[in-house]
This record gives structure tokens, C-alpha cells and sequence, in this order.
């Protein structure tokens, strides 16, 4: 008689179904990737239908998935069956940043000694990928910035060895999304007008730091360049505040 493998006789093992994943996990992931990245600006109205259309599937699906974001605190629930990209405010950058200083800093100080020879080669890499110094004002530019700007700082956090920080800095960055958009606009335009350095200085700064295996040095060049654009944007919401 053929036994199933599915069985367990006495000792003998026994091998779980495999679940596929469903459209409502994609649809979740994608749209969680989108946050993430920035893609969405902060205070921008997403409807289920037109969403629904954008990725080609149903609106069940992305129904859930918003739910499960708005659960998360990503979004903001609106009457009409739509979402909210939550609204930059003074009060949510600055409560953001402290947040990710302190997490993301200890990420970086943690990964520091656990960096090997190819984690370094993989930062590199990402470096020659950047190229020239993009206008962070120009949607496709930011996009592409964005993505590879998150390449870069989870190969680091990945190497901390923490499977605990690893999905609160996940969902730092699932919050503070839009408003990293819209303090890189801000720093951006400004920049223009000014020398200072770009994103690719401080980036080298953290791996010449990590190959050096100073963690401190790794830690200062990660909280300026995180610190930049949004002390920037902190102080434009402030200006805005006080002008009658």
C-alpha cells in the first residue's frame, strides 16, 4: 500500500502542504514596498478602485491590503472607501527621526564587526550603481534614488545579526516614507543653492567606517545622513507654524 507523505507513522517525518502566496499578499507587499520607497506623497488620496486598476487585480484584494496598512499606521482611513497618505507635520518628522537615529544607529554599530569582506564588495557595488548625484526634485530621479538609498542601508542592517530590529526598522521606514519624499524635495531645492555634500559622501563615509570596523564613525555618518534632509524639513514646518 502507498503511504502518504503527508502522514507520520510512529517516528517517521511528516512534510507540510506548501501555501502559495495569494494575490492579497502581493498586492500588501507591493503597496508596502511603494510606502517604503517614498512613492506616494505624503497627504496623496488612494482610492481601492483606482488602485485596484494601477495593478491590475480586483478590489477585494487590495481592500485587505489597505486595511492591513492602515492597521499599521502607514495609512490614514478616509469615509468612501479610500486612504490617506498620513500628512507631513512637525510633530511626525521629528518623532520619526529620533526614532530612526536611535534604532537605525544601533543597527550600524551592530553590524559593524559582523561585516565580512563581501558585504563591503556588495556596498561598493551599490555605490558605482548610484553614479552622478541625481535631482532628488524630479519624481523618476527620487524613485530611483529611493530604491537604491534602501539597497544600501538594509545590506547593512541585515548584517546586525538582530532578527528583532530588523522588522521595526522595516516599519520605520513603512512611516516615515513619504515624509523622507518630501524632505528630500525640500533639501534638494535648497542644496542648489549651496556646496555641500552629496548622499554618495556620506554613504562612502559609512563604509570606509564599517571597513575600518569603527562603529562609532559608521554610527555619526549614518545619523547625519539621515538628519540632513529632515532637520531641513523641520525647519521649513516651523517657518510655516510661526508666518501669520
Amino acid at each position: 500500500m502507498k503511504q502518504s507523505l503527508a502522514r507520520t507513522d510512529g517516528e517517521g517525518l511528516r512534510l507540510l502542504p506548501v501555501e502559495r502566496e495569494t494575490v492579497q499578499d502581493r498586492v500588501y507587499k507591493e503597496l508596502r514596498r511603494a510606502l517604503i520607497a517614498g512613492l506616494f506623497e505624503p497627504g496623496q488620496v488612494l482610492t481601492i478602485r483606482g488602485l485596484a486598476d494601477a495593478m491590475m487585480t480586483s478590489t477585494m484584494p487590495v481592500r485587505e491590503a489597505l486595511g492591513r496598512l492602515v492597521t499599521e499606521k502607514a495609512l490614514e482611513a478616509l469615509p468612501q472607501r479610500s486612504v490617506r497618505v498620513p500628512p507631513v507635520t512637525l510633530e511626525r518628522v521629528d518623532d520619526l527621526l529620533k526614532t530612526r537615529i536611535l534604532i537605525e544607529g544601533e543597527a550600524i554599530a551592530l553590524a559593524c564587526p559582523r561585516m565580512t569582506g563581501r558585504d563591503i564588495a556588495e556596498l561598493n557595488l551599490i555605490l558605482a550603481e548610484w553614479g552622478e548625484p541625481q535631482d532628488l526634485s524630479v519624481p523618476s530621479d527620487f524613485d530611483r534614488e529611493s530604491t537604491l538609498n534602501q539597497k544600501f542601508h538594509f545590506a547593512i542592517y541585515r548584517c546586525s545579526g538582530s532578527s528583532v530590529l530588523l522588522p521595526m526598522i522595516e516599519s520605520l521606514w513603512l512611516q516615515s516614507g513619504p515624509c523622507t519624499r518630501s524632505a528630500a524635495y525640500a533639501f534638494s531645492r535648497a542644496a542648489k543653492d549651496r556646496t555641500s555634500p552629496d548622499v554618495g559622501y556620506y554613504h562612502r563615509a559609512m563604509v570606509e567606517a564599517l571597513e575600518r570596523r569603527d562603529a562609532d564613525a559608521a554610527r555619526q555618518a549614518l545619523v547625519t545622513d539621515i538628519s540632513r534632509p529632515f532637520t531641513f524639513l523641520s525647519a521649513q514646518l516651523q517657518e510655516t507654524a510661526s508666518t501669520p
